[in-house]
């Protein structure tokens, strides 16, 4: 496929200021942005998926610039209905690096960016304007927009409207400094195309209409469609409530996603979703994606398309041999025929990598309880009560103390190891 092709296959195209897709594969400048704020210590799915098609163009020759927004981090990009939380600056140094990995991972792994020898040049908005001072900016950029442009903004009548929630001068601004990022990388790596989510669409031609009063040079913004939940109907985000996280929740990294349940996200999605998601989420071509709906739609309980999207996706983001690892893992807990009494001490500290793990003694209610598997005593008391709850395979209906090696499973698909 050519570059446009495997866009439009992809479902990587929403609003967009190229004409015909079919350009993008004969330009000679073949350069682009793509950013994040540092809003949080982890991107999610929903940024994954922006990330995927900036990984399209790279595997296509397109040399890509990640910005990392430690600058517009210090003022939040606008929500729809209030103002955001500012970030401590100790905040923003430490979201930033930790995004930045991520992003690097992520388009290492799904471009193939290493082997063709392709430059990830990483840039934090930060460096160009901690030492920017606010009249000559107001003079350069602030000049070229008239207030109604900027007032026509839909998130800006949001909040302004009747019922709006009101925006800060600061919030208000965002949109002029984004803008003014486009042109700073145009100007030192002449950088023609940014790409984005739908939702920012709006901010990124502030920087295209920039370029084109000071610069009198054409450049382009391509965005990508938002992912949506095709359970809740809600779009996949931390703002939405329904975050699945890039970073892993394993030894310890906080509350975010382990590498077993960010699997299980994908393992779990049903039948109606599952093109729409391989498309996105893996890097399997179209004959390797059509072979399998093939033999999905043959024998749909043996869910081969959601195995296929949990190993691609995981892969993805955490690497083959994590994907194979829970591969392997999930096929031995849910095999029918496992008997977990006969698991090794070797085979047990392997799991340990991806599951919880608490030590023998505990009741029952508590392992549930500080494995955060029920949120209160009260709660994991009532799966017991209910045969949710299972030790070794065997279902269990009161509370217990759990004196042996075991593995404590929870509803359909969450274990503990007990050790």
């Amino acid at each position: 496929m050519k570059l446009s092709e495997e866009l439009i296959y992809r479902g990587f195209k929403a609003e967009t200021t190229v004409e015909n897709p079919a350009e993008l594969d004969a330009r000679e400048n073949k350069t682009f942005y793509w950013g994040a704020d540092p809003s949080a210590d982890s991107l999610t799915i929903g940024n994954l998926a922006a990330l995927m098609m900036c990984a399209c163009f790279v595997r296509h020759g397109w040399k890509p610039y990640l910005l990392v927004g430690g600058a517009t981090g210090q003022i939040g990009d606008p929500k729809e209905n209030g103002e955001r939380d500012l970030k401590t600056l100790d905040e923003v140094e430490h979201n930033k690096n930790c995004i930045r990995e991520q992003v690097e991972n992520v388009i290492l792994r799904a471009s193939d960016a290493a082997a063709s020898g392709t430059t990830l040049t990483l840039v934090d908005n930060y460096d160009w304007f901690k030492d920017m001072r606010f009249l000559p900016f107001l003079r350069e950029v602030g000049k070229n927009f008239s207030m109604t442009q900027l007032l026509d903004r839909q998130f800006v009548q949001n909040r302004i409207g009747e019922g709006g929630s009101g925006i800060s001068y600061a919030e208000f601004s965002y949109t002029l400094i984004q803008g003014y990022d486009f042109l700073h990388l145009h100007r030192e790596y002449g950088v023609a195309m940014q790409l984005c989510g739908a939702d920012q669409y709006g901010n990124c031609t502030t920087g295209m209409h920039l370029i084109r009063r000071l610069e009198g040079a054409d450049v382009d913004v391509w965005s990508t469609p938002l992912v949506i939940d095709p359970v809740t109907g809600r779009k996949f985000g931390k703002s939405e409530g329904n975050a699945v996280w890039l970073a892993s929740s394993d030894n310890g990294g906080g509350n975010y996603t382990s590498v077993f349940d960010f699997y299980q996200f994908w393992l779990n999605q049903p039948d109606e979703a599952v093109e729409y998601l391989l498309k996105i989420y893996t890097l399997l071509d179209k004959e390797e994606i059509e072979e399998i709906l093939a033999l999905h739609r043959e024998a749909p309980e043996k869910r081969i398309a959601q195995k296929a999207l949990a190993f691609g996706a995981t892969s993805v983001v955490h690497g083959r041999e994590a994907a194979a690892a829970i591969e392997n893992l999930v096929m031995r807990l849910f095999d029918k025929e496992t008997d977990f009494t006969e698991f090794s001490e070797d085979e047990l500290t392997e799991m340990a990598a991806y599951l919880p793990v608490i030590a023998r003694g505990e009741s029952l209610v508590d392992i549930l309880v500080t494995t955060g598997l029920a949120e209160s005593k009260k709660k994991a008391r009532e799966f017991v009560a209910q045969g949710a709850v299972s030790v070794n395979g065997v279902k269990v209906t009161e509370d217990i103390a759990v004196n042996q090696v075991a593995i404590v499973k929870k509803g359909k698909n969450k274990f503990v190891i007990v050790k």
